[in-house]
């Protein structure tokens, strides 16, 4: 082991020149330990493996500690990394190697909630001519997700439709076999788009096909899922969740080049959306007991990969709140208290601003998500006597700041096993289709 380790070291000192670099007190190189790929779906490009080595160790690097030093040390490594690179001329692939790097950058400032960074390294991404197909669509994928938790849809609209137009493009190393693979996933994310505009008809036909392909990519799986899911296919939507869960729990899809992902599109973000979602269809289905086993799941994924002070920690808490709702409606029983606690502390989480603040809920970042909590806190509040006047100054509010095309806030918290219409929170864009 440790000869191998050397040797890793010598070899990686020699492509990247990084024999001088150190943090504290010991080089780098020296900490440098191989594992196995954690950037999805690298191992399988075909890229400069030392960069593969370094993406892996910066992304494992700062998930391990997630503190702010150990995220500024990787991104140090991902940008010596990026600029130790050799020219096109020298290494005709190399733009897939940028790609890969650029694209754990833009990972690592998502995860810090820098989603204007992250956005700038993935646009990086579409001027690299001769990144592979895979890649491109990947960074792409990203890019749409992003603006969709920023609430940008026409914008991600655009981009969506720009995914797609890849196809039409005779580059090199486009093949009819790479177009099989990846051509659902980009049709899976302008279908995303509709879902989240509340075009579900335009939705329909990015969805047709993929049950036909049983290996067909997670993140398809799961927005075709959801597609499912709002339109009352419960069964079918179940069947996918779980086959998305049991994927990405076994880690089949972290060997498959066509599964490379970043940001809000990867298997950590697609896994936690899937566990939450299968949460709540349950709960709609009435199955409360299996619908909080599950939903408690995906708090503790999305805590263990952000910590517990991130707006996401605040997405799972408001589907829990909501679960919890569901459940003292049919069950004609009381948990205000729960739900209460549950609501308070998903907006805190979610960094809601003050009710008597004017004007902002227009802008309000995460709007879905917090007018969806504050409603549901508000109705808390106004079957109590006396704070009943603080929960309708919250629903009012609340329902300014909601904005889903597709029904009122009000027809959002009442949905139940019985309603003719379902919402599905998305809880990788923090939406709610």
């Amino acid at each position: 082991m440790a000869a191998n380790l050397s040797r890793a070291g010598t070899t990686l000192a020699r492509s990247a020149k990084l024999r001088h670099t150190s943090f504290g007190h010991r080089p780098i190189l020296e900490r440098f330990t191989p594992r196995k790929w954690l950037h999805d779906g690298i191992g399988g490009l075909n890229a400069n493996p030392v960069a593969v080595q370094m993406v892996d160790y910066a992304l494992s690097h700062a998930r391990s500690q997630k503190s702010v030093e150990s995220y500024a040390q990787s991104m140090l490594v991902l940008e010596q990394c990026l600029s130790n690179q050799p020219t096109e001329e020298q290494a005709p692939d190399s733009d897939n190697s940028r790609g890969i790097v650029l694209m754990a950058m833009s990972t690592l400032f998502y995860e810090r909630g820098n989603l204007n960074e992250a956005i700038e390294k993935l646009q990086r991404i579409q001027s690299l001519t001769c990144c592979s197909l895979n890649v491109r669509v990947a960074a792409m994928e990203a890019l749409v997700g992003l603006h969709l938790e920023l609430g940008q849809d026409d914008t991600s609209s655009v981009l969506a439709d720009k995914c797609l137009e890849l196809f039409g493009e005779n580059e090199p190393g486009f093949s009819d076999g790479v177009a099989e693979v990846i051509h659902p996933r980009a049709k899976a994310v302008k279908g995303l788009v509709e879902l989240v505009h509340g075009h579900f008809h335009s939705a329909q036909p990015f969805f047709e096909g993929p049950e036909e392909n049983k290996g067909f990519i997670s993140s398809v799986a799961l927005s075709y899922g959801e597609y499912l899911h709002a339109t009352q296919n419960f069964s079918l939507a179940k069947e996918l969740y779980q086959n998305v869960i049991q994927s990405l729990s076994e880690k089949k899809d972290s060997s498959d080049p066509y599964a490379l992902a970043a940001c809000n599109m990867s298997s950590e973000e697609v896994l936690m959306a899937a566990t939450c979602a299968l949460g709540q269809l349950e709960a709609q289905f009435g199955n409360f007991g299996d619908a909080e086993e599950i939903l408690t799941k995906a708090l503790t994924r999305t805590e263990e990969r952000f910590g517990s002070h991130h707006p996401k920690v605040g997405v799972v808490l408001t589907c829990i709140a909501l679960m919890f709702r569901q459940k003292a409606m049919k069950e004609r029983s009381s948990s205000l208290l729960i739900q209460e606690g549950l609501y308070r502390r998903a907006i805190e989480l979610l960094k809601a601003p003050l009710v008597d603040t004017e004007g902002v809920e227009a802008t309000v970042d995460k709007g879905d998500m917090v007018a969806l909590a504050r409603g549901g806190y508000a109705e808390a509040l106004c079957v109590q006597q006396s704070r009943k006047d603080q929960g309708e100054k919250m629903k009012i509010w609340a329902e300014r700041a909601w904005k889903n095309r597709r029904l009122s806030l009000a027809d959002a918290l009442e949905i139940s096993e019985s309603s003719s219409k379902t919402i599905v929170i998305d809880a990788r864009i923090s939406r709610v289709l």
